[in-house]
């Protein structure tokens, strides 16, 4: 894989690192739930990369505009979608921000199931000139499959991972490899993502989960991979405080909570 020029950064925020439900859910009173650590406070997953004066973000999940807001973010050149859940796609609407403020339209990537799903839940931002109402957001869809492709000028290696039976996305940046929502990870897509120097990667809990690797399981996964760091994401309340989980990891391994920057 091509270096990153010696003079470029590239700095990745961890937006949001919590589960579908985000932390603390609604009506629980676990110890997590309840904690006045920020660190257990979660938002639903996403991820912001900055490279060469450029901003990507992968996701863009309910929780969308308060992420935005919190990381200072003024201009976006593009989202990556890794899938089509609504934790992933819900706060879509509020791009409208920076199509007035920017004055340009967003570009949208994911794989052609996710823009199908995509034109449904949004279908008002699609209708023709005439139908649609002011103000709308305004959307360029681009579809992607498992070629690399460039986006804002950012080469993205594709990751086919699996969500139970779903086939979703991950990405690869670089030296930067981010998969969420994955519970299988075949060989072939391993290799794309093997010895990258940051890995976020997704542990839901400690117990097994159908469609998301536990703790165990991220570990393993960690192990083979060998990145020179690693940091977990998509964490629910099921996996304990982050002041006691952190205190069991392997060394080059972190748990992730919103707002975390990093740089390669």
């Amino acid at each position: 894989m091509k270096p990153l020029d010696i003079h470029n950064i590239l700095k990745i925020t961890l937006l949001g690192t919590g589960t579908s439900m985000g932390v603390p859910m609604i009506a629980c009173n676990c110890e997590v739930c309840c904690s006045s650590d920020s660190r257990d406070k979660r938002t639903r997953s996403s991820v912001k990369i900055e490279s060469n004066g450029q901003i990507i973000v992968v996701d863009a999940g309910p929780d969308f505009r308060q992420q935005m807001l919190a990381s200072n973010t003024k201009r976006l050149n593009a989202i990556l979608f890794t899938h089509e859940h609504k934790d992933h796609t819900a706060g879509l609407d509020d791009v409208r921000a920076f199509n007035w403020i920017n004055g340009e339209p967003s570009c949208l990537y994911g794989e052609e199931r996710t823009l199908l799903a995509l034109r449904k839940e949004y279908s008002y931002a699609f209708k023709s000139k005439e139908e649609k109402y002011p103000g709308v957001p305004e959307l360029l869809l681009n579809r992607i499959g498992l070629q690399p492709f460039e986006a804002a000028g950012i080469k993205i290696i594709p990751v086919r991972v699996f969500h139970h039976k779903m086939p979703v996305l991950g990405f690869r940046i670089d030296d930067f490899s981010y998969v969420t929502d994955a519970s299988l990870i075949h060989d072939d897509s391993m290799k794309l993502i093997r010895n990258s120097k940051i890995l976020v990667i997704n542990a839901l809990r400690i117990e097994p989960h159908i469609s998301h690797f536990s703790l165990k399981q991220a570990l393993e996964v960690i192990d083979e991979l060998q990145p020179e760091r690693a940091y977990l994401t998509h964490i629910s309340h099921h996996m304990g405080l982050h002041s006691e989980v952190s205190k069991q990891l392997p060394p080059n391994v972190f748990l992730g909570y919103d707002g975390l920057e990093l740089e390669i």
